[in-house]
């Protein structure tokens, strides 16, 4: 399988092209990344440019490289536009970035089915993080009231997490509407219930020398149930990667969540 990694200048974009590059089954066919135009990487640029053609537009990328799959890892506002791109060139997009809207899915979703194309959209690649919020789901059939807290490194962009929103919609999805706590509740200062996602709170810690953790705290009369899911490094998502991009011809349509390949 020819893949094109987009995002390889950052730090998971570059351990998605570490893990092609070493794979058996794949070969890397080139990498993409806007920030080679800023020339403050350029040590790593000629590492990489050794090993593969660089550009710094996918849809460049695209028109010149003969590519099964892009690994997508760019920034939260490139994802949709490399996601439709890859779809219009009848490219597998693997992407692992956040910050989809229900309208843009629903957009790729229709786009996949029109050009009979599959992809897949994972909000974490960890299978440990994906089990978490399976298992997340399941609870929420039973335990009504939870609070979700997820913890980055202080470098992430987004809050809160890809991992949160998704894990939040299953907990919806399995329970529905929920206002939890007393009817009164007011915040002495704003923000300190976290976001409210139909009832469920999410709360986004940043602090330098984490990585990627969450927490599902769920609670019932006399009892609780926490289910935790820690990533100490990123090759823990490299698994997650190289198994959507074994399984992604053998699906259908766009798919959302690697739950759906387990």
């Amino acid at each position: 399988m020819k893949v094109i990694v987009s995002g390889f200048l950052g730090r998971m974009g570059s351990t998605s092209a570490h893990m092609v590059q070493n794979h058996a089954d794949f070969e890397l066919a080139g990498l993409v990344d806007p920030a080679i135009e800023a020339g403050d990487l350029a040590d790593q640029v000629a590492f990489w440019s050794d090993r593969a053609p660089v550009f710094a537009n996918l849809e460049t990328a695209l028109n010149q490289l003969e590519a099964d799959a892009v690994v997508d890892f760019s920034q939260p506002q490139s994802a949709f536009i490399n996601t439709k791109l890859c779809l219009q060139a009848g490219v597998h997009p693997i992407v692992g970035t956040s910050g989809f809207t229900d309208a843009d899915l629903a957009e790729l979703s229709k786009l996949a089915k029109n050009k009979q194309i599959s992809g897949i959209i994972a909000p974490n690649f960890a299978i440990s993080s994906v089990l978490m919020q399976v298992f997340a789901g399941q609870a929420a059939k039973y335990f009504k009231d939870v609070e979700i807290i997820e913890l980055h490194h202080d470098q992430k962009l987004d809050a809160p997490s890809g991992t949160a929103e998704k894990t939040a919609r299953l907990i919806y999805e399995n329970r529905g509407d929920h206002q939890q706590g007393h009817p009164e509740e007011k915040e002495s200062m704003a923000g300190a219930r976290g976001a409210n996602y139909h009832g469920i709170h999410i709360h986004s810690v940043r602090l330098p020398g984490l990585n990627s953790h969450q927490v599902v705290q769920f609670g019932a009369p006399g009892e609780g149930l926490t289910i935790r899911q820690d990533s100490y490094d990123r090759e823990s998502y490299m698994h997650g990667v190289a198994l959507a991009l074994e399984k992604v011809g053998q699906e259908t349509g766009l798919i959302y969540g690697l739950e759906h390949i387990l």
